[in-house]
């Protein structure tokens, strides 16, 4: 697969509905899934379609917003390697004891090439980095941690 076939169907899943996305040719694979859905699919895995595609199960509003509210962290949404400042030599987007706004940028994750933002899911004071600059990250690993 070409990388521009590759951010296509990237760009195909982030504007859809849908929770994953699977594609195959000439023997190689790609799943996607977005981060919001990684915990519901890994919950309940739906059947396959035969088009490769599926959309997750709707979970109740109570359901999904409980266990955000319980976690004080922000997991990275993606595997990648993280950059906490917007270039060498220039300071961090954020720091511990930092307030910061709901939809306020933290880091970008670096993959395939594709900067890809992490932005705060709520306000509040950043209390620890998790991570380093430079660091590979895994999907769902915490990097930071709130008050």
């Amino acid at each position: 697969m070409k990388q521009e076939q590759i951010k296509t169907l990237i760009d195909a899943l982030a504007a859809s509905d849908l929770a994953e996305l699977e594609y195959s040719e000439n023997g190689s694979t790609l799943r996607l899934v977005k981060l919001a859905a990684l915990g519901a699919a890994s919950a309940a895995p739906a059947a396959r379609s035969p088009s490769g595609l599926r959309k997750a199960p709707r979970q109740a509003p109570e359901e999904t917003t409980a266990p955000a509210a319980a976690s004080a962290d922000c997991l990275a949404p993606l595997f990648g390697v993280v950059h906490l400042q917007p270039a060498p030599g220039e300071p961090p987007f954020v720091q511990p004891s930092q307030a910061v706004e709901a939809g306020q940028l933290l880091c970008v994750i670096e993959a395939m090439k594709m900067f890809n933002e992490v932005r705060s899911d709520r306000t509040g004071t950043v209390r620890q980095v998790l991570v380093q600059s430079g660091q590979e990250v895994e999907a769902g690993q915490p990097l930071f941690r709130f008050d």
